[in-house]
């Protein structure tokens, strides 16, 4: 079995995970996704037996359906960390030892964080475009009735009512507002300024005092 050499293990997820992950932030049309569960595959059945291999991959694509779900309809990351945590159980658990397993579990976040250089590449899907403020609402692109009075918000201060993961609900001026961070948590209670306004899209930054 080649993937009794250790490291192999980190290069097998890593490629399985970046394709995978892949498919999700760009519109390959399935090919990164065949890839990805291709690398995937083959990790698993040369560690596990028939039964444990099922058994193990559904939990690794539990991991990868949650991810789905909270970026195309939660956007708060609590879906997207169980997620990450059911593929890292699903790989590390199957490794025969610590050492491949170590190896397995490092490929996931390898793989993952190297999955965003796509972005620069390929076309972006739009399931994204809602918690990143993507999709820009202008005049160009045929948003005339953009809320002006929004555009008053931008330089202004106020504070989180809730916990923003990223998105939350702030008040400025006495008002409340839905508001997306710039990728950050921000905590119940923390000053913010509001830094741009896509029609009513609101993206806001921690206020350092």
């Amino acid at each position: 079995m080649f993937l009794d050499i250790s490291w192999i293990s980190f290069v097998i997820v890593g490629l399985g995970t970046l394709f995978l992950i892949g498919e999700l932030l760009v519109n390959m049309r399935g090919f990164f996704a065949i890839l990805g569960f291709g690398f995937i595959a083959i990790y698993f059945l040369n560690y596990l037996e028939p039964n444990m291999f099922m058994i193990m991959l559904i939990i690794y694509l539990i991991g990868i359906l949650l991810i789905i779900i909270d970026g195309k309809l939660i956007n708060d990351g609590t879906l997207a960390t169980i997620g990450v945590i059911c593929m890292v159980l699903s790989v590390g658990l199957s490794s025969p030892n610590w050492t491949a397993g170590l190896f397995a579990v490092s490929g996931v976040f390898v793989g993952g964080v190297s999955s965003l250089a796509f972005l620069k590449v390929f076309k972006k899907r739009k399931m994204w475009g809602k918690l990143a403020l993507i999709d820009q609402l202008t005049e160009e692109k045929g948003y005339s009735t953009m809320n002006r009075s929004y555009k008053m918000l931008v330089g202004e201060k106020g504070d989180t009512l809730t916990d923003m993961r990223p998105v939350g609900t702030i008040r400025v001026n006495g008002e409340d507002y839905s508001a997306v961070s710039n990728g950050q948590w921000i905590e119940k209670g923390t000053p913010i300024t509001v830094k741009q306004v896509d029609g009513t899209k609101i993206l806001v930054e921690q206020l350092n005092i």
